[in-house]
């Protein structure tokens, strides 16, 4: 979905309207956020993405106008309709203009769930280098940043090595029309942390995300810790709530850069159950990338039909027969047929659940073998859609480190 600007919306915003902010929902409409707290401070957001076609000098005078309920539209300074001449020095507004193609890793608008300091954030920069990261505060609302070309790509994670997928992601990429274009993987340093001064044997309470706590479940209980263990939205929420109510008695689990950010002193370091703790992510972009044989592909697909899990051997076979490698397989319920009833004689009716299958796979969609697989499965299937053929993260890293440099893998 691709938002255009109203004729009367600015083209460039101010210093302040360029800080950043964390997009919420705004209601229980899963299409519905903003941006700040009015309709006003939305559209100056996404009048960035325009930022070429009108001078700074006029946009400041626009946007006092428009984020001034009481303004007229004489104080607007518009340019007058009938001085062709002005009309025809101002370059229309195109899609060239709403939302460019940038050179990897600059000026990206690249949008992530959680806040300032989440394991997120980290992979954002990884992928992307010096690119403007967006908070959010749902996994849906960062797919809906770059729907209506807040951002331009949202960092997602998928899978961890030791919690497993995340499920809602693989849901979202069902329900909506984004394309994977790349992916990295992030090795995962949790510390536990809190305000300075609290000691460990004070504490009554440690939170964090579901997957953190998880994570550190054994080191806990290792460190003599008798506390309450409690879920919340993400690691480095965690450390901003601590922070923002000061509360002495409560640890959380999250990332150095978090402890840093909300000045919690870190009270063990490295905490996770296994060093080898590393979460995948994937990048997500309105349109897909051209694929490439000159550098290791892999590819993401969902499937179904309508007839079961009966075909799930014939589509393996497919890939195999041309040696092509699988890396994930995920099923997750067909919500649109979540059950099929099959009638046989002498017993009634059975009931099967109906699944959708998400698989990886290592080749390009420029390689004939995998056309050829991808051919040979839309036989066998009722739905079959290419999520994304991508380059692999093929960068080195240090289980011990909790720092991860730059990289070039994602477009």
């Amino acid at each position: 979905m691709r938002t255009l600007l109203p004729s009367h919306t600015p083209a460039t915003v101010t210093t302040a309207a360029r800080r950043r902010h964390i997009i919420h929902c705004a209601g229980k409409r899963s299409d519905s956020f903003s941006i700040g707290s009015s309709i006003s401070d939305w559209q100056s957001s996404c009048a960035i993405l325009s930022s070429k076609v009108v001078s700074q000098e006029q946009s400041d005078s626009l946007i006092s106008a428009v984020n001034n309920n009481g303004a007229g539209i004489s104080d607007l300074n518009l340019v007058p309709f009938n001085n062709s001449k002005s009309i025809q020095s101002k370059k229309p507004l195109s899609i060239s203009d709403l939302s460019p193609a940038p050179m990897h890793g600059s000026n990206l608008r690249v949008a992530y769930q959680g806040v300032p300091g989440a394991y997120s954030e980290a992979a954002a920069g990884k992928a992307y280098p010096n690119c403007q990261a967006i908070p959010c505060d749902q996994f849906e609302v960062a797919f809906q940043a770059v729907e209506l070309w807040i951002a331009d790509r949202a960092v997602l994670p998928v899978e961890n090595s030791l919690g497993g997928s995340i499920h809602r992601n693989y849901d979202l990429l069902l329900r909506h029309r984004l394309h994977i274009v790349g992916e990295v993987q992030l090795p995962v340093h949790h510390c536990l942390m809190a305000l300075p001064g609290v000691r460990k044997e004070y504490l009554t309470r440690v939170i964090s995300h579901p997957q953190g706590l998880a994570q550190c479940e054994h080191t806990l209980t290792k460190l003599g810790l008798n506390v309450a263990r409690e879920a919340v939205d993400d690691t480095a929420g965690a450390a901003e709530f601590i922070a923002a109510n000061n509360i002495r008695d409560t640890a959380a689990i999250a990332s150095a850069r978090a402890a840093e950010i909300y000045g919690l002193e870190i009270l063990e370091d490295g905490i996770q159950d296994d060093a080898s703790n590393v979460t995948r992510f994937v990048m997500l972009a309105r349109e897909p990338i051209i694929p490439r044989t000159d550098r290791p592909f892999k590819t993401s697909i969902v499937f179904a039909h309508e007839k079961g899990t009966c075909v799930l051997f014939k589509v393996l076979s497919a890939f195999a027969f041309r040696n092509i490698s699988l890396t994930k397989i995920e099923s997750r319920p067909n919500h649109n047929v979540p059950i099929r009833l099959v009638d046989e004689a002498n017993v009634g009716t059975a009931k099967h659940f109906e699944y959708m299958f998400y698989i990886d796979f290592e080749a390009s969609m420029a390689e004939p073998r995998a056309q050829n697989a991808l051919a040979e499965v839309q036989e066998f299937t009722s739905f079959l859609r290419v999520l994304g053929s991508y380059p692999m993260d093929m960068t080195s890293w240090s289980p011990s480190s909790s720092s991860s440099s730059s990289s070039t893998f994602s477009l």
